[in-house]
């Protein structure tokens, strides 16, 4: 009950979900829409706006240039007349038709280039002619000259009309000039006539930032300066006019407005049109408004659509979960039946094939049981008879051994103690050989060992077979015979000779008569290497058995064999990644062959150059100190390398960590057991007499330990390691070269099959 409250309110909330999901989703679409939709309309109806504003300012521009242009034509018209003082009369009569055709022109007055007035004509007054009044420091004058013609500041007469100063100069060094006073009251009438919508005008400010004209006459009159605001400043600051747009600013009553300007050239005027904000984005607030009352329509219909969908939805989702919950209980016949058309009925007919996946897999779950039950007793039994096997092997010769030993304790010839000590030999040796298979076996499972690949020929593996088992051939009456090979392959020497030398080992010691062959093959960019025999041959049945622990011939030990050389093959093929074949007949004989890759020829010295240096025994006089807290080690220990001529110091653990058994000669060499008592190792007691004499003494360490852990942190702490029970010609090779390599050196795989590399079982 509870998981199906949990179940409905789960549904309950995905339905809430995917409602408010569709709506935030359709209301997301509108609104960008929307913006998008506003932001367009705002730059079209903000240029659209600039482009008629610009074409106001243009026409009022135009008009005005024209007129002051007309009445600087008609000016410099009589400028440029020739006169006379006898011709001054015929110079009046066309002031005053000048005047005529020029109601602007209010006074005129043309003085002599000694700037003697010599004309006054005016509409308001009587004309004066020839009156050679000097007008040397009318302001008119000095301001004129060096311009040829000059514009003089608007100034209002009798505080109400605008008038402005035009001078033209006359032509050549002795001409004159004309004066004209202007009525600007024609810019008024352009400028009132301006308008844009409904509250926008117009106003013209002169060069020197004074408003001269404006809808409104008062602000003229009172001379507002408008010249602080800021598309005035921004006007005057600017040297064209470039922008498509119309520019933010404000009105002398802090409004704010669209405002464009134009440039009056002749006379660098500004003539400004603005339109108030409101009444210039008023369709686009109507759009606004229009905009939100569409997008609260479409919430309602994107609510009702999206309560719609999510119920369509949930109907399917409603029947999944009712087939989950009875699958969960056990049902595992449920099926479900959605008809949509859609994803949703793929989903459950997806649903449907699961369910029956389901109840195949727990029909088949006890069999499955069943099975791994049946492999589990089976790699128990396998263990069992590994460990049996092994538990017999070690037994054999252990009993031997006991045996030999009892037979010491009485008395027998010189011959028969002769025969004793050989067969005691032997059963040590015995033991030493099964002790380093199982130790392989187990190094090669912890993956603990890292090849070494390199290119080299084959026939130095070749050659080294020959003299190892040449001799062994001939004993049994075996032709053994090695084929020459000029190939070179890719692979790990030592490895590599370890899986021939079992190999060819076997082939020797299972074949009764005939020959063992040894040869190579190329095959596609690869070497086959082959070890062929004429002995009793594998059955077909045993052939996927042969490379198991433990297994021989017939299912029985002969010839003295262990079972393990071909579980050691198989293991070092596989870290190789080398490929093992066998083919094999009852009775036919056998042949082993290992596919390795193939590698270029390189130039290499004659046999007879290459130096081989004997290895020198370097034991005489050399101090050794033992260390290891069983006595009987320490003792057997110390008496074999008195044999060799080592002067010995045998201690215990703690008596090597204190110094107190270690005499003031330094020594030569350090061999410690790696596990000693109170949580040290031989580790502590090397390194503690080192600092002791402040030298890298050599030291070696020896242990029965063979975890991967172990021997990678001896290999990096940069120990020499031999691994128990250790045969003495390799204790005595290991410390020969130690001891030459002296003190100061860091020994790091002096002999590499002394440490992982010893695979050397048959």
């Amino acid at each position: 009950m509870q998981k199906t409250d949990m179940l409905n309110k789960g549904a309950g909330g995905l339905f809430r979900k995917y409602v408010a999901l569709f709506v935030l989703v359709v209301c997301a679409a509108l609104i960008v829409n929307g913006l998008v939709e506003i932001w367009i309309s705002y730059r079209e109806q903000r240029v659209l706006l600039g482009r008629l504003q610009r074409e106001e300012a243009a026409a009022a521009t135009a008009k005005i240039s024209n007129f002051i242009g007309n009445i600087e034509a008609q000016i410099g018209w009589i400028a440029q007349m020739p006169w006379t003082a006898d011709t001054l009369d015929q110079l009046h009569i066309d002031v005053t038709r000048l005047l005529r055709h020029v109601p602007a022109i209010t006074d005129f007055i043309q003085v002599d280039a000694m700037a003697r007035e010599q004309i006054h004509a005016s509409r308001v007054a009587m004309d004066v002619i020839g009156s050679d009044s000097d007008l040397s420091q009318d302001p008119r004058v000095t301001q004129a000259k060096g311009q040829h013609v000059y514009y003089g500041p608007v100034y209002f007469l009798r505080g109400s009309e605008p008038y402005m100063t035009i001078v033209i100069r006359g032509a050549g060094p002795n001409a004159g000039m004309s004066i004209a006073e202007v009525n600007l009251k024609l810019v008024w009438d352009v400028i009132s006539q301006i308008k844009v919508g409904k509250f926008g005008y117009a106003y013209v400010m002169d060069a020197g930032g004074q408003l001269i004209a404006h809808r409104d006459l008062g602000l003229v009159l009172r001379n507002v300066d408008f010249a602080i605001l800021p598309q005035v400043r921004a006007a005057r600051a600017a040297e064209t006019v470039r922008s498509e747009e119309t520019e933010l600013g404000v009105d002398v009553q802090g409004r704010q407005v669209l405002a464009t300007y134009a440039s009056i050239t002749p006379l660098g005027w500004l003539v400004f049109v603005e339109q108030p904000i409101r009444e210039a984005y008023a369709p686009l607030y109507a759009y606004l408004g229009r905009s939100g009352i569409l997008l609260f329509a479409a919430l309602i219909v994107a609510s009702l659509a999206g309560l719609f969908l999510a119920n369509r939805m949930m109907v399917p989702i409603r029947l999944l979960r009712a087939g989950a919950v009875s699958i969960g209980r056990g049902d595992f016949s449920q099926r479900i039946s959605i008809s949509t058309g859609d994803e949703l009925e793929v989903l459950g007919d997806q649903f449907n094939h699961m369910a029956a996946q389901i109840q195949q897999s727990h029909a088949n779950l006890e069999h499955k049981v069943q099975e791994r039950t049946r492999q589990l007793e089976l790699a128990n039994l396998a263990k069992s008879r590994f460990l049996a096997a092994a538990s017999h092997d070690l037994r054999q010769p252990l009993h031997a051994l006991g045996l030999f030993v009892a037979q010491l304790r009485t008395e027998l010839g010189i011959a028969a103690r002769t025969r004793t000590f050989d067969h005691m030999t032997s059963a040590v040796a015995g033991m030493t050989e099964l002790f380093n298979a199982l130790l392989d076996i187990s190094t090669l499972d912890a993956g603990a060992v890292a090849p070494s690949l390199t290119d080299f020929p084959v026939a130095q593996l070749f050659a080294r077979l020959e003299t190892m088992f040449s001799g062994i051939a001939r004993e049994k009456g075996l032709a053994f015979r090695v084929l020459a090979s000029s190939c070179w392959v890719h692979s790990d020497p030592i490895l590599l000779e370890r899986v021939l030398l079992n190999l060819v080992s076997n082939a020797v010691r299972y074949t009764t008569q005939g020959r063992v062959i040894v040869g190579c093959r190329r095959r596609d960019g690869a070497v086959r290497l082959d070890v062929c025999d004429t002995g009793v041959g594998i059955p077909q049945d045993q052939q996927q058995w042969i490379f198991g622990e433990f297994i021989q011939l017939g299912g029985r030990k002969v010839h003295g064999g262990l079972g393990l050389g071909l579980a050691i093959v198989q293991r070092l093929c596989a870290l190789l990644d080398h490929r093992i074949e066998l083919a094999s007949t009852v009775g036919g004989g056998s042949r082993f062959s290992i596919t390795v890759p193939a590698a270029s020829a390189r130039p290499q010295l004659p046999a007879a150059l290459i130096n081989h240096q004997p290895l020198v025994d370097v034991c005489k006089g050399k101090l050794v100190v033992v260390v290891d807290d069983d006595p009987r080690v320490l003792d057997a220990m110390a008496g074999l390398l008195r044999s060799w001529g080592c002067q010995v110091v045998a201690a215990s653990s703690s008596a090597a960590i204190a110094g107190s058994a270690v005499p003031g000669r330094r020594p030569d060499l350090v061999i410690s057991d790696y596990h000693l008592p109170n949580d040290k190792s031989g580790v502590d007691v090397i390194e503690q007499l080192r600092r002791g004499y402040r030298c890298r003494i050599p030291g070696l360490l020896i242990t029965g330990d063979t975890t991967p852990e172990r021997l990678r942190e001896s290999r990096t702490l940069g120990y020499q390691l031999l691994l128990k029970p250790v045969d003495p010609m390799r204790l005595r090779a290991t410390v020969n070269q130690l001891l030459k390599l002296g003190p100061g050196f860091a020994p790091v795989d002096i002999e590499r099959d002394t440490t992982e590399n010893s695979f050397t079982t048959p």
